[in-house]
């Protein structure tokens, strides 16, 4: 019973603390505060996605290599504070439960935790929000739909919504009172600060922003882990520099769940669905889809702008998670067969 007391003495505590005074956490809270500021000011870019060539610096790889402790390298490399993914989850499990809500009315706390994961789609990201706030199916379409300042969309600065994957993945503190668009305006900075403003003027030229973030997104749904994310950039570009269709399942789910209601943003995909007609489905369609497919992580957006320069342009996960990939389609089958006992 005395353990028992201890335990949720310390959590009130912790909780508390973490509502008190947030700006102990600000290094990763997406709240309204400031930011530290990351160094190097600029992603780097090692695509040149005009003249079709990859080429890998030393530089650059140092950038990624694992002893690197810079923020930048901690983002690449998803190594970001252990003890404080932990703490959000327990945050945020806390929050959503009966006996905290019930705690939090009688105290007159009105704040919650939301974690925005990298992958989901907009729909999911205003399902986050709107299950916490209690908002209604129009608040999480004002949310979506509302035109914004344009720092992301446009560089003419008119007003439109936030586009697909400018949704900055990571963990809000956000208050019932907030409305949808003081939500929207909140991820918005965030996705300003954390990627817009890194995203410097050589590597536009280079690279479009739109064109990065799409291809971010296809490497975050691909993904294992963050060990895969530059492979399979560079796989992704061997094959555009080709004009081959990417043939990514992620595109699919994508283009499935808009074209009808599937019980789920992002169903198994079925062979029937190969061939389903969508502009992002990029089983039938050359090049990248028109948008991002869903809201991509930093590390994802690093690894789209600086992919390992690989002949592969094959791969797949066995069912370990192990990433294998080949140069051939031969190499490719033969793969599937030793780890799967088939082809594709």
């Amino acid at each position: 019973m005395h353990r028992v007391i201890t335990i949720l003495a310390i959590t009130v505590l912790v909780f508390g603390a973490f509502f008190s005074f947030p700006s102990l956490f600000a290094f990763t809270l997406h709240k309204n505060v400031t930011t530290i500021s990351i160094t190097p000011d600029q992603f780097p870019v090692t695509v040149d996605p005009k003249n079709k060539v990859i080429v890998e610096t030393t530089q650059v790889n140092d950038f990624f290599n694992k002893d690197n402790k810079s923020l930048f390298q901690a983002a690449a490399n998803n190594t970001s504070n252990a003890l404080w993914s932990v703490f959000a989850w327990v945050a945020e499990s806390i929050d959503a439960s009966d006996f905290y809500q019930s705690l939090a009315g009688v105290a007159g706390i009105n704040t919650h935790i939301v974690t925005i994961t990298p992958g989901m789609r907009k729909e999911q990201v205003a399902g986050a929000f709107g299950d916490a706030l209690k908002w209604t199916k129009a608040q999480k379409k004002e949310f979506l739909t509302a035109p914004t300042s344009s720092t992301i969309s446009s560089p003419t600065n008119t007003t439109l919504p936030l586009p697909e994957g400018s949704f900055e993945p990571g963990v809000y503190s956000v208050d019932k009172s907030m409305s949808p668009l003081a939500v929207q305006d909140m991820v918005n900075k965030h996705f300003v600060e954390d990627i817009l403003s890194h995203y410097g003027t050589t590597t536009a030229e280079l690279v479009p922003l739109n064109d990065a973030l799409t291809v971010a997104s296809l490497i975050q749904r691909e993904a294992a882990g963050s060990d895969d994310m530059r492979i399979i950039s560079g796989i992704i570009w061997n094959r555009l520099f080709l004009n081959m269709n990417l043939q990514i399942d992620a595109t699919v789910q994508y283009a499935e769940a808009n074209a009808r209601s599937a019980g789920s943003w992002w169903p198994p995909v079925a062979t029937r669905n190969l061939f389903l007609k969508s502009p992002y489905n990029t089983y039938v369609n050359k090049g990248l889809p028109p948008t991002p497919i869903a809201n991509p992580s930093v590390a994802a957006v690093l690894a789209a702008l600086n992919p390992v320069n690989t002949d592969c342009m094959f791969y797949f996960h066995d069912r370990m998670g192990q990433f294998h990939c080949s140069a051939t389609y031969a190499e490719h089958v033969a793969l599937l067969k030793k780890y799967y006992g088939r082809g594709k």
